[in-house]
């Protein structure tokens, strides 16, 4: 898995601080200096006034993710997707995506990778006989790789790392998570140091009764 933060919005704290000052301002609002960014920036975070946090967004580029993953990232709605066709792209030798639980486990390997060598033998035998891509790919499971660019606004963002940083969220999509949080606190802490599991916002764990040990791990960040 691959995940580069190649845009986003310059001086997201700048940003964020003047649509937060236009709510209280007669006319157009003091730029301020970065401390009063900060300032404001962790006030609006204490008492969740998010709707300045819109007005910032951040592109990724993501490879080597499953199409298992990418169909639980499009469920994030506020967002923008451009993903690699598989109507379009001829996935010759398609790479995959191996589940740590397979690869562990001997027999089990080998018997996913049979049952992968298998599609990719009647996906080339389809293709001989001039079937078209965009029926051939029918065909393909969801490990297979994909890439995918995806934009959101911090916001979304914010709601995305509550999700799927959770322990319940699965495990690929909880790592590509990670990924873009370091990459979002690389640009701009002041915006995404409280991000991270639902539990860590709430103070408790909304899935269970009992707390789970990223609770403990995420309340010390």
């Amino acid at each position: 898995m691959e995940v580069k933060l190649f845009n986003h919005t310059p001086n997201p704290e700048k940003t964020v601080y003047l649509a937060a000052r236009q709510c209280f301002s007669l006319n157009f609002p003091e730029e301020g200096s970065r401390e009063d960014w900060e300032k404001l920036i962790k006030f609006l975070i204490f008492h969740q006034h998010f709707s300045p946090f819109e007005h910032i967004s951040f592109t990724f580029s993501i490879q080597g993710i499953s199409r298992a993953c990418s169909h639980q990232l499009v469920r994030h709605r506020l967002a923008s997707y451009s993903q690699q066709s598989q109507r379009r792209v001829d996935l010759k030798e398609f790479r995959y995506v191996i589940p740590s639980t397979i690869k562990q486990e001997k027999r089990a390997l080998e018997i996913y990778e049979n049952c992968i060598k298998l599609i990719q033998e009647v996906a080339d035998a389809l293709k001989f006989l001039k079937i078209p891509l965009e029926d051939i790919r029918y065909l393909f499971p969801q490990a297979v790789e994909t890439k995918i660019i995806v934009t959101m606004n911090a916001r979304e963002l914010f709601h995305f790392f509550e999700e799927r940083l959770c322990k319940k969220a699965q495990w690929e999509i909880r790592s590509l998570a990670n990924k873009m949080l370091q990459l979002c606190l690389d640009v701009s802490p002041t915006i995404f140091s409280h991000c991270g599991p639902k539990c860590k916002r709430l103070n408790y764990c909304p899935e269970r009764k009992q707390v789970c040990e990223y609770y403990y791990f995420w309340k010390e960040k």
